[in-house]
């Protein structure tokens, strides 16, 4: 047995849940938030049996997609650096975040 682990942004957590109902994949959806961007995510945590574990990894990959965001950096309080700092760049967001961890003991009571 498996733990998946999968981070996904929130823009794809509802299609990627529909998808598991679908699939008859259990799966536990938590609240989390990036570090980086501050922004939402969703956290999955799947106990799967070792034989679907690679049709599960499948489903997060088609359901999870980059995109392209603007982000403002941090207001820089030295007046030494470049004052274009400030300026929002493009940075690539989205896709999803995985980790699959084996699993010594499972009870469900």
């Amino acid at each position: 047995m498996k733990l998946i682990i999968a981070i996904v942004q929130d823009k794809d957590a509802n299609r990627l849940s529909n998808q598991f109902i679908d699939d008859d994949v259990r799966a536990t959806r938590l609240s989390s938030t990036g570090g980086f961007l501050k922004s939402g995510n969703t956290t999955f945590m799947i106990g799967i049996e070792d034989e679907r574990v690679e049709e599960v990894l499948s489903v997060i990959q088609e359901a999870s997609h980059t995109r392209q965001q603007f982000m403002t950096p941090p207001v820089n309080l030295d007046a030494q650096l470049d004052s274009t700092s400030s300026y929002p760049v493009e940075v690539q967001v989205g896709g999803a975040t995985v980790f699959v961890v084996p699993v010594e003991q499972f009870h469900q009571f």
